[in-house]
């Protein structure tokens, strides 16, 4: 089946986040034309080559982020959180009327946007996190006051090329965040732990490296493949007074849940901090 190609996109200020939409786009084949912009002609220079990619630099051209958005039907932003409001200053002049502004701003709400942009461009906010680059991204997505069922629409459909979308109020973005837009964060850490306990045991850090990745990979695979539960798959693996049954008995003790939760609620104030410009 032929997925219907998505309008004209730029990327304005693809950092991190915005770098592994553009190559999740990229490798969809669904994005036929994408601008992005740059500080450095390093950066810049970096994306050049990619199918379909215009890339900008800002230190070259001055004016790159107007005429990206201008050329473009949606509009990602993707700078920091604290340069947004001059950047919307900066291309809102240029924005053709129906432009969709999408923000990938962590913290920055939709009423920033809506304030300055004005109710003529229909805004939404997303959250989306670092696997987007493999196709594996989780994105919340929430719409502003003037969007359309219609905008928000094409919006998931960017999105659905690099992972899955959830669409949430926008007082849902932050709470979202703490657990998919931080999530591969966690799961790291839980690798780099399990690969320390591994060295610990006497192996090598290429032995350990490798059966910790490998064994997280492995069983994230077996649960998308699987159709029952996390819990069950658990119990499957976890046979009665056996060695994995003890060592579940001690992270239970840890009090994981706990943890995890106070983890997500400590994130989660910071999320709000950055929303009052903490």
């Amino acid at each position: 089946m032929t997925v219907a190609a998505l309008p004209p996109i730029a990327i304005v200020g693809a950092g991190s986040m915005g770098g592994a939409i553009l190559q999740g786009l990229v490798a969809s084949g669904a994005a036929p034309e994408v601008t992005v912009t740059n500080r450095t002609a390093a950066k810049a220079d970096a994306l050049a080559d990619l199918a379909g990619v215009t890339s900008i630099a800002l230190e070259r051209d001055a004016d790159g982020n107007a005429a990206a958005a201008a050329a473009a039907d949606i509009v990602l932003v993707g700078v920091k959180p604290a340069m947004v409001p001059d950047l919307l200053r900066e291309i809102a002049p240029h924005l053709r009327p129906g432009t969709v502004v999408v923000s990938l701003a962590a913290g920055v709400t939709l009423s920033t946007f809506e304030g300055i942009l004005g109710h003529g461009i229909p805004v939404l906010r997303s959250m989306p996190n670092t696997p987007a680059v493999v196709g594996k991204a989780v994105t919340g997505l929430a719409a502003g006051s003037t969007a359309t069922a219609e905008h928000v629409a094409v919006v998931r459909r960017l999105f659905e090329t690099c992972g899955v979308v959830i669409e949430v109020p926008e007082s849902q973005i932050d709470a979202l965040s703490t657990i998919s837009g931080s999530g591969p964060a966690y799961f790291f850490l839980l690798v780099e732990e399990f690969t320390k306990a591994a060295v610990g045991k006497g192996f090598t850090e290429p032995e350990a490296r490798l059966m910790a990745e490998q064994t997280f990979i492995g069983a994230a695979a077996l649960l998308a493949a699987s159709d029952v539960d996390p819990a069950e798959l658990r119990r499957r693996v976890t046979s009665p007074k056996g060695t994995t049954e003890r060592a579940i008995a001690v992270l239970q003790t840890a009090h994981l849940d706990e943890v995890f939760a106070e983890a997500t609620d400590a994130a989660l104030a910071r999320a709000k901090e950055l929303a009052a410009g903490g």
